[in-house]
């Protein structure tokens, strides 16, 4: 029977709502005995601003591990080229967001990044990847930042503790979740809790809503490139968007905000890829981000 993906971001956020799932997660991609884990406390995922025109960053799961270690967990299933830079500006928030004016260093607190990728950063074969603060003779400079990457499309090998919950990741049915042979207790619980929420109506429909989005956007692309060549590209533009393109210009806006993208920006972004005056182009900014601080 086919299941909600786990790698859907709503299912994801869903899963790490779960201590036992949480916990044990940090447990085997950290390496840390679980019974070291005191607490694991959810925080708000909203990421403050200093000043005006600042960037706003909105996480999809921030932890507090043992009252003193940030988390953040990111789901990522569509490829982005400027990933790297996106983690880092999070995780430097993050590791910034307690550092008050005049307020001692001392405040600031260890910051960890764990991005769960559906598509290859790197060229390695490595799918479980730790970045180091080091110098080129791999002395340690720092431990108060360290990023982790879980790329889902990469071969598994060996018998590493992340195998099991990249199976999990990946599973498409009931029967994959099943194949998935281990005593690990957050595992067995991550599998109860998918297969419960695949039996959700509401979720279900939240799902199957989302995936037609992406059906339909896809299908809207692909009538606009053929028009745009049949038609040449501002006549295909221009019918495609009689119907029903502004939709494919929302969810551009939208994916863009996600990436931390400025409106001015997006208004360039706009004029280049869809041909548009800059006129229309601020106007369809502030059409879809009305009641939204940029």
């Amino acid at each position: 029977m086919k299941i909600i993906s786990p790698k859907y971001d709503y299912c994801a956020k869903e899963l790490f709502r779960n201590e036992v799932v949480r916990n044990h997660f940090l447990s085997d991609i950290l390496e840390i005995p679980v019974e070291e884990i005191r607490s694991s406390r959810l925080l708000n995922t909203f990421l403050w601003k200093r000043y005006r025109g600042q960037k706003q960053g909105i996480l999809d799961v921030l932890i507090e591990l043992n009252n003193n270690i940030k988390i953040n967990i990111e789901i990522q299933v569509k490829a982005s080229a400027d990933w790297d830079k996106r983690q880092l500006f999070y995780l430097a928030k993050i590791f910034t967001a307690e550092a008050n004016k005049g307020e001692d260093y001392s405040r600031l607190r260890r910051c960890v990044a764990i991005s769960i990728l559906d598509f290859n950063l790197s060229d390695g074969p490595e799918y479980h990847t730790v970045y180091l603060f080091r110098d080129k003779n791999g002395i340690p400079y720092s431990d108060m930042m360290e990023i982790h990457t879980l790329e889902l499309r990469k071969n598994l090998v060996g018998q590493n503790r992340m195998n099991d919950w990249i199976r999990l990741f990946n599973a498409e049915s009931e029967e994959d979740l099943d194949m998935i042979k281990t005593e690990n207790a957050g595992i067995l619980e991550a599998i109860r809790e998918v297969k419960v929420m695949s039996l959700s109506k509401r979720l279900r429909a939240h799902y199957e809503a989302h995936m037609k989005d992406v059906r339909d956007r896809k299908a809207r692309e692909k009538y606009v490139r053929q028009e745009g060549e049949k038609e040449g590209f501002e006549k295909g533009l221009q019918k495609g968007m009689n119907e029903g393109i502004e939709k494919g210009i929302e969810i551009f806006i939208s994916d863009n905000l996600e990436e931390g993208k400025s409106r001015q920006q997006i208004i360039e972004k706009l004029v280049k890829r869809f041909g548009l005056s800059e006129n229309d182009a601020i106007m369809l900014v502030e059409k879809h981000t009305e009641g939204l601080k940029m």
